[in-house]
């Protein structure tokens, strides 16, 4: 009796060690093709949102985002579609397994304007975050700032005191100068520039003196010495009429 409960605790020690590791490969061939076990790519992404601070306005800006591939097969960037026609991307379609890639979005300089937001979506064939969004921001300043409009209108009769102001404020580190100015209206308006901070100010008067009734328009242009803004317009609207007579 003895002999045959040895035997079969040999042959049980002996089955086990074959066949365990039989099952273990089974196991993980099993998972291998289990829905979700299989090679994917996966997203990492560094950032999402950059800011570019305070900036001058009109000036092209540029920012690369940096994004890593953690998964095991490619990531592929399908869209990339920014919220304006002024962001113009740059991307590597395909990012290799645990590999990096980047996306360059440059917003054109007619854009870049006040307080600023980009956002531009991207979309991939990673399946847990097939679409994520990246964001610019900011807040540009003018390089000259013109107060209140650069539109003036004069409106009222010949005989009123019809005039209007634009004041030019340089934001620029070194000195800034209007060396000139005309208008393409003469017959119509009185121009006349003061400076009332050497280097940075300037007021613009603008008066009506036409004495016709009826509405005009015209513009006056202004040279600077600043290579950033050459040349400043300022644009007149003048709506003139006379009195309206009362009879008996």
């Amino acid at each position: 009796m003895r002999h045959q409960w040895c035997d079969r605790r040999f042959l049980a020690v002996r089955g086990a060690t074959f066949w365990g590791p039989v099952v273990l490969a089974l196991t993980l061939l099993l998972s291998a093709f289990a829905p979700g076990a299989a090679a994917a790519p996966q997203t990492t992404l560094l950032e999402t949102q950059h800011d570019f601070g305070e900036v001058f306005e009109d000036r092209q800006l540029s920012h690369t985002f940096v994004i890593k591939n953690s998964g095991a097969d490619p990531l592929e960037i399908l869209k990339v579609d920014p919220d304006c026609a002024c962001t113009v991307p740059r991307f590597d379609r395909t990012i290799p397994p645990r590999g990096q890639g980047e996306v360059t979005l440059t917003i054109k300089p007619y854009s870049v304007v006040r307080q600023f937001r980009k956002e531009t979506r991207i979309f991939t064939n990673d399946r847990e975050q097939a679409e994520f969004s990246l964001v610019l921001t900011g807040k540009a300043k003018p390089f000259i700032e013109i107060q209140p409009s650069h539109i003036i209108r004069l409106r009222g009769a010949p005989g009123d005191n019809l005039e209007g102001q634009v004041r030019f404020t340089s934001h620029l580190p070194g000195p800034f100068k209007i060396t000139d100015y005309r208008t393409n209206i003469p017959d119509k308006i009185e121009v006349n520039l003061k400076a009332v901070e050497a280097d940075r100010v300037y007021v613009l008067e603008v008066k009506n003196k036409s004495q016709n009734s009826g509405p005009y328009a015209g513009l006056v242009e202004l040279t600077t010495t600043s290579k950033e803004r050459p040349r400043l317009i300022v644009r007149v609207f003048g709506e003139i009429y006379l009195p309206s007579s009362t009879g008996r």
